[in-house]
């Protein structure tokens, strides 16, 4: 039964290989599972259920019969309000792939970041990942690892654009983003302006101005802007995205 409903659940996943690496889990022994000719040790299994919103059951009951923890926003109290522009978000309003941002920093005051998003689509909804900038947390103090820099969120869709709601691994706070597209020669471009969840200070900056551009999966654009992540001066902004960032004009 555990394998049958590992198989089930791992439908969702078009790589068997990254979805062991999602989990932690070797391969060879994943494909074991899978195939039931074993089964996880307990803190193999509390793993397994966490990733998939399943409990124990797992092991006795067929998967479809256990019950998921709820979906928030597709909820029957939601569902005709914040639920809405949820799912099937096409790709010619906001493309898959990867995307080069850039704003201007909310801890240095002279200084903008530059980085990169993956957009990518599961169970007919839209979800962002990408990793916050090294030199960023390092200013806050924050640790500088991976699993603490990554960031993840979802996107719905708006009236006039697309609207990404972000938060860091375990965090209490997020980001909400607001994103139009622009008339530009690729068509590949957003802008809209990004809000975080701070108290109000004299000194603090709570929104700015933000700028995507759609790379794709074209490997060589992406590698060359990877290049180009993280903390930097004005001038170092590429030129169309410092004419839409409008550096110097307050942001209303």
């Amino acid at each position: 039964m555990f394998g049958a409903n590992l198989r089930s659940l791992a439908q969702r996943y078009p790589s068997i290989s990254e979805l062991s690496r999602q989990l932690g889990i070797n391969r060879t022994q994943f494909n074991r599972y899978l195939s039931g000719e074993s089964f996880p040790r307990p803190d193999v299994l509390d793993r397994i259920c966490e990733f998939f919103e399943v409990d124990a059951r797992i092991l006795l009951e067929p998967v479809e019969k256990l019950n998921t923890r709820p979906d928030l926003l597709n909820s029957a109290v939601l569902e005709d309000f914040v639920g809405v522009g949820i799912r099937d978000i096409s790709e010619e309003l906001f493309p898959s792939g990867v995307y080069r941002f850039s704003r201007a920093s909310f801890v240095s005051e002279d200084k903008y970041v530059i980085g990169l998003v993956h957009v990518f689509r599961r169970d007919d909804c839209t979800f962002v990942r990408g990793y916050e900038a090294r030199e960023a947390m390092r200013q806050q103090g924050l640790p500088e690892d991976g699993p603490s820099r990554e960031f993840r969120g979802y996107v719905t869709q708006q009236e006039d654009g697309i609207a990404l709601v972000i938060s860091r691994r375990n965090s209490v706070t997020c980001s909400f983003n607001y994103l139009s597209r622009v008339a530009s020669m690729n068509n590949n471009y957003w802008v809209g302006y990004v809000t975080r969840t701070v108290r109000e200070s004299t000194t603090g900056t709570r929104a700015v101005r933000m700028v995507y551009e759609h790379l794709g999966r074209d490997m060589n654009a992406i590698l060359a802007a990877a290049r180009r992540t993280g903390l930097h001066n004005e001038e170092e902004l590429m030129p169309f995205h410092r004419r839409l960032l409008q550096p110097g004009d307050p942001f209303r």
